[in-house]
């Protein structure tokens, strides 16, 4: 039998956490639409920097995030959307 160490202590419970059901905003609701001329409607999904975020993030499915990516930068190459955000 080994003897206890100084350092040995007794093991902690795991913590389980929740993490919620991603869903995908424009599967649930059809009225949303994914157009390059409604920037404000893009800026949900562009962080403060200007960079687009990943699915993991927004929970978009793939389709749409493909959708959506090609929408942004539509609007980045006619100056609706910034392609960096610059801290000046």
């Amino acid at each position: 039998m080994a003897a206890p160490t100084r350092n040995s202590r007794p093991p902690r419970p795991q913590k389980k956490f929740f993490h919620r059901k991603k869903f995908c905003r424009f599967c649930t609701d059809s009225e949303l639409k994914i157009d390059y001329k409604n920037p404000q409607a893009l800026k949900d999904f562009t962080t403060e920097r200007g960079k687009i975020m990943p699915r993991r993030i927004t929970g978009n499915c793939a389709k749409h995030q493909r959708e959506l990516t090609v929408a942004i930068k539509r609007a980045r190459a006619i100056a609706l959307l910034p392609f960096v955000v610059s801290d000046n």
